[in-house]
């Protein structure tokens, strides 16, 4: 039995092959189009508020390029001086910070440590070799790093005008797409379009606003704890929270190293900075997330590292950023088939209503 495929199916089957190999080919060149326009998706609303009191749509970006520029310029100057001399401090370190371990192994296991043929011996001399070579690049490599910091204000530079101009013209292209939706099935694509706008909106926003309060959180403590590399690892952690349990465990993890090595001999200190970030996780799993996020949002964790690992694994960090949208979009869709179906199914088993016979 042959199935006929409408031509409209068969185009749009090819446009989403096309999509799916150009970004496989192009992703390095489109991510700042792929950031560009996620900006202008999540500013849209804000635009579109400012118009309703009365401003232009060309006043509207104005304003919201303003002071987003302004803000993004403060606080690159207050916090990237501090943050760039962290990270140089880190990378300075680290080799000296694993070559007391070394010693320290060596102190506590002589009979391993110190046979020059040992497995872990061997191991240890390595890692500490990579690591002084990694450090002689990032801190001596003044011609990559100059190019590496030009390069990073392109893309910026670049990100911000696309997001910009998609931002004026955001509801003309919507309004335009909506016009091309075929007429018998543009209710349907509508309802799923409002359906994985509330399921990114809901997702994305909360995130960045948890892992604003993570971030905030985590600096502000470990600062006035005396930690080394607070804003660092404060920063660090609330960036990675958007990954489940990579924040977390990544922060912990590096912030209980640095009290190892800072405050060794004081266990108390050292219980206290790990304390705190059983504290913060224990927070935010039972309190903030589920007020700021909710449970409507219906992105299983699985599903999201699946998401982020197969997006970045083909189309680089153009797939990260793509990631999540596809699998909000692929979810919602899955739902509403998964409905339909159990509905049809339920309408088949429910017992048919018996005519009255005659007398």
């Amino acid at each position: 039995m042959l199935v006929m495929v409408r031509p409209r199916t068969i185009w749009a089957l090819a446009a989403v092959a096309l999509v799916v190999a150009l970004v496989y080919r192009l992703g390095h060149v489109l991510a700042p189009f792929v950031l560009g326009t996620a900006l202008a998706y999540f500013l849209n609303p804000l635009a579109n508020r400012l118009q309703r009191i009365g401003l232009s749509r060309a006043w509207a970006v104005a304003v919201i390029a303003l002071v987003g520029l302004s803000a993004l310029v403060a606080s690159a100057l207050w916090l990237l001086p501090a943050l760039l001399g962290q990270v140089r401090e880190a990378v300075e370190a680290l080799p000296r910070t694993v070559r007391a371990g070394f010693d320290l192994l060596t102190l506590r296991f002589p009979e391993v440590m110190e046979d020059d043929g040992s497995f872990l011996r061997q191991i240890m001399t390595d890692f500490t070799e990579r690591l002084r070579l990694m450090a002689l690049a990032l801190v001596g490599g003044t011609v990559n790093t100059v190019l590496s910091a030009v390069g990073t204000v392109v893309f910026i530079m670049a990100t911000l005008t696309i997001s910009i101009y998609l931002l004026y013209d955001w509801n003309r292209i919507v309004a335009g797409a909506d016009r091309r939706l075929p007429p018998d099935q543009a209710p349907l694509i509508r309802r799923l379009a409002r359906d994985i706008d509330g399921v990114m909106t809901g997702f994305v926003r909360g995130q960045v606003i948890v892992g604003a309060l993570l971030a905030t959180f985590y600096s502000t403590v470990l600062m006035t704890l005396g930690l080394n590399y607070a804003l660092l690892i404060g920063l660090l952690s609330g960036a990675l929270n958007f990954i489940p349990y990579l924040g977390s465990f990544s922060g912990f993890i590096l912030a209980t190293g640095v009290a190892l090595v800072q405050y060794w001999g004081d266990w108390g200190q050292v219980a206290l900075i790990a304390f705190v970030f059983v504290a913060g996780q224990v927070v935010e799993g039972n309190f903030i997330t589920p007020r700021i996020v909710g449970d409507s949002v219906k992105l299983h964790p699985v599903l999201l590292l699946l998401a982020l690992a197969v997006g970045g694994t083909l189309f680089g960090f153009a797939g990260l950023l793509l990631g999540v949208p596809l699998a909000a979009a692929a979810g919602v869709v899955v739902r509403y088939f998964d409905a339909e179906y159990r509905a049809r199914i339920r309408r088949r088993r429910s017992p048919q209503t018996e005519q009255p016979r005659p007398d």
